[in-house]
């Protein structure tokens, strides 16, 4: 009788454990002060959002947005430190949701897939979808890359959407993985490949870094929309509203458009180069009326 009374009080014990570390385990505040230490999650080549500048230092977008939050964090934790942690297309979710970063600085776009396994910021930018190819290819359409190879980032949505178009419009695509869009930028210029997928941004960022920007060209094609944020863990509601409230209280100021202008309409490093991408109707309504929400 005591041992049957025994071994239910041991389940309710372990049990008790075992939804306190699940209740815990995104509560990224509470481990950020623990350790007195904040993991951004930072990109080498994803200009002109997170990426190494002349000097070997993370700069962009999305990594002035991340300072704030840790400025914001510093205003409680003064003696905060800031590590930057490499991540890539294809490796960014696991890194969140291991706990190896608290907080991604880079371009990755909301999705009600990634919703599943991870957490998003209100918008924070919003793109399309794009092919760019050779200028002097005679590729003037999307119908123009039937049965030919086009590359595409790992780990980033374009695949999906290139799969898509091709089994749509019948253009029997082939595919070539790049493990960054600096690699993917170079199997286009080589020739190994037709045309590259991504986000159209990214796309004029690599187009602008060229050696000769006016080689390449953009299709007239353009799909969907989509918003990018600050991603970090999934079912966090009180980290994610420090990152919220700091991203609102900077469009409220008008500071974001000073922040989007350094890095979208003046020169840039590490070479002074121009994107000349003003911001969008989509993202000044965002601005306005901050959302996480993704377009109907």
């Amino acid at each position: 009788m005591l041992f049957r009374l025994f071994v239910p009080a041991v389940l309710l014990v372990a049990g008790s454990t075992m939804f306190s570390v699940q209740a815990n385990a995104a509560d990224t505040l509470a481990k950020i002060k623990s350790t007195g230490e904040i993991r951004l999650g930072v990109r080498d080549a994803s200009v002109p959002f997170s990426y190494l500048d002349q000097n070997q230092n993370y700069v962009g977008f999305s990594v002035d947005l991340c300072h704030a939050v840790v400025d914001k964090l510093k205003q409680t934790m003064p003696a905060l430190k800031l590590t930057n942690v490499p991540v890539t297309s294809a490796n960014r979710i696991a890194l969140v949701n291991n706990g190896n970063v608290d907080i991604e600085c880079a371009s990755t776009a909301n999705s009600l897939d990634r919703q599943k396994q991870v957490g998003f910021s209100v918008g924070t930018f919003v793109s399309h979808t794009r092919w760019l190819v050779q200028a002097d290819s005679g590729i003037k359409s999307a119908a123009d890359l039937k049965g030919k190879t086009v590359v595409y980032t790992q780990g980033s949505n374009a695949l999906g959407f290139a799969k898509e178009i091709s089994e749509k419009n019948n253009l029997d695509l082939k595919f070539i993985p790049a493990h960054d869009h600096g690699e993917s930028m170079l199997v286009l210029e080589s020739g190994r490949a037709a045309a590259f997928i991504e986000d159209d941004i990214l796309l004029a960022a690599k187009k602008a870094d060229a050696k000769n920007p006016a080689a390449f060209t953009f299709l007239p094609e353009s799909y969907n929309s989509l918003v990018y944020g600050l991603m970090f863990a999934k079912d966090d509601p009180t980290f994610k509203k420090t990152v919220d409230d700091t991203l609102k209280s900077l469009m409220a100021s008008g500071e974001f458009n000073k922040i989007y202008a350094k890095w979208f309409e003046d020169p840039i490093p590490p070479r002074g180069i121009k994107l000349n991408f003003p911001m969008s109707d989509d993202l000044k309504v965002r601005v306005k009326a901050p959302s996480d929400k993704l377009p109907s």
